[in-house]
């Protein structure tokens, strides 16, 4: 397994760039060349992580600017490498009080990223498939622990390079908007930006704006003053305040109402409000990141998001693919849950190689979410024949995959997939039916999402759940 790691170039030969970034990122890593120690130095104060720094010690350039001190004063943890002309020894005199611990020739090869191996941070090791112990998918993918027994997990060219994109995104110090279906992972995408923050020291909040109505979630994000309204005995901060010089999340932001909406852009503004009942405003210093997975485009032209207030959060985006586009990573996702869900469930567990293809198969509709409720329900219930058949029988339903070309409004011309048994037959009819009345109420209420799931009878987050499963659109 390799763990990406950062690398700082500075170089001022273009060949030298290239040839660092193709060997480097073809690889999973992230590489940042500059042509001077000034902008290397402009980096590491800005906050950018290097876990290496390279020096291109070219005969023509002075050694003295290249091993400048406060430059090298600057590094703290980073490990320091050169790259020099074969048989080049001018530079050692400058580099031995600073600790060079590698040193690698020119031209740079696509292999010398093994000699890197000493250090501590890159660890090559064969990936195995630990269910049948033959190799998987891609030999090269990135695991990264978070709190709470989370992690982040990318093997596919897309994952790694949103991997590359975060790290690279994380040290600015701007809003940052999150996409991606409901389940894909998000809120760990989030976790990431923050831990590679100046800011990773201090508090990480996730407010989950679909969860309150209006008034509830005010007062949860900006807090409220004694006697603001009947209950409030004694005054209480908001989410603001506890995550002040800390990084706030705002999941689900495209279901907060205008009226918040515009409260919110007045906080990113000037980074001041009011808690309700106060007579004074409150400053704060919070990084503010926001997620949803609805289309903003659409939501922003029927009137339902501020257009001012998408382009103040939209200045840098990330986008998190589905799972369903990233088939590959299926067994190393399942390789983790059942690590961990054996550890927490004290039920040592392994899936065959057939149930793990058959996850492969399945287009998992809830992405990861889906995913982590299977293998649990699996670990649980030690009935790997049922699980197997389940996912089989719903990768030959997939009521998706018939609707993807039929425009939403017309469910009756949506072709019935192929149907093997009583089984898929009940299933089916389940779902078309299903569908129909969900198309039914949404239309009934023109598309207010919390009225439909009123009428319908169903919670507001089940309505957004099955919207995405069917890929239900107005």
């Amino acid at each position: 397994m390799i763990h990406a790691v950062q690398i700082l170039a500075i170089s001022g030969d273009t060949n030298v760039c290239n040839t660092i970034h193709t060997s480097l990122e073809s690889h999973g890593h992230r590489a940042i060349c500059v042509p001077s120690p000034q902008e290397a130095l402009q980096h590491l104060y800005r906050g950018v992580i290097a876990d290496v720094l390279l020096f291109d010690v070219a005969k023509d350039k002075p050694k003295t600017d290249l091993f400048a001190p406060t430059l090298l004063q600057k590094i703290n943890k980073e490990r320091l490498c050169v790259l020099s002309e074969m048989g080049d020894t001018s530079w050692k005199n400058d580099a031995a009080m600073w600790n060079i611990e590698m040193v690698l020739n020119k031209p740079l090869l696509s292999g010398d990223l093994e000699k890197l191996n000493f250090f501590p941070q890159i660890e090559q090791v064969p990936q195995v498939n630990r269910f049948d112990n033959t190799p998987v998918g891609n030999p090269n993918y990135h695991l990264e622990e978070l709190d709470h027994n989370r992690f982040f997990l990318a093997a596919s060219p897309t994952m790694m390079q949103l991997y590359r994109d975060i790290r690279t995104l994380a040290p600015v110090d701007i809003p940052v908007l999150i996409l991606g279906e409901s389940g894909v992972g998000k809120e760990i995408v989030a976790r990431l930006l923050h831990k590679y923050h100046s800011r990773s020291e201090k508090t990480f909040l996730n407010v989950n704006c679909a969860a309150l109505p209006t008034d509830l979630l005010e007062s949860e994000l900006f807090g409220y003053e004694a006697g603001a309204f009947t209950g409030a005995m004694k005054s209480k901060p908001g989410k603001f305040e506890l995550a002040n010089k800390g990084t706030i999340l705002l999941d689900e932001i495209g279901e907060m109402s205008p009226q918040m909406q515009a409260k919110l852009l007045h906080v990113l503004q000037d980074g001041s409000f009011s808690r309700l009942g106060a007579r004074v405003s409150t400053q704060v210093d919070v990084r503010v990141l926001a997620a949803t997975n609805i289309n903003m485009q659409e939501a922003i032209t029927e009137k339902r998001f501020r257009e001012d207030l998408y382009y103040r959060l939209n200045t840098l985006t990330l986008t998190v693919p589905p799972l369903r586009e990233r088939r590959e990573e299926i067994p190393l996702l399942m390789e983790q849950m059942i690590q961990r869900g054996s550890l927490e469930l004290h039920q040592p567990t392994t899936f065959s190689s057939q149930l793990i293809e058959a996850a492969q198969e399945y287009h998992w509709p809830g992405n990861i979410r889906e995913l982590r409720s299977f293998v649990t329900r699996t670990i649980i219930l030690r009935d790997q024949e049922s699980a197997y058949n389940d996912l089989r029988a719903r990768t030959k339903a997939r009521p998706t995959a018939s609707m993807e070309s039929v425009p939403a409004d017309n469910p009756t011309n949506i072709k019935p997939p192929t149907i093997t048994g009583m089984k898929d037959v009940i299933n089916d009819i389940k779902n078309q039916t299903e569908i129909r009345m969900l198309q039914n109420a949404l239309l009934a209420s023109g598309w207010n999402r919390r009225r439909a799931a009123t009428n319908l009878n169903i919670s507001y987050r089940s309505l957004l759940y099955k919207i995405q499963q069917y890929r239900l659109s107005a």
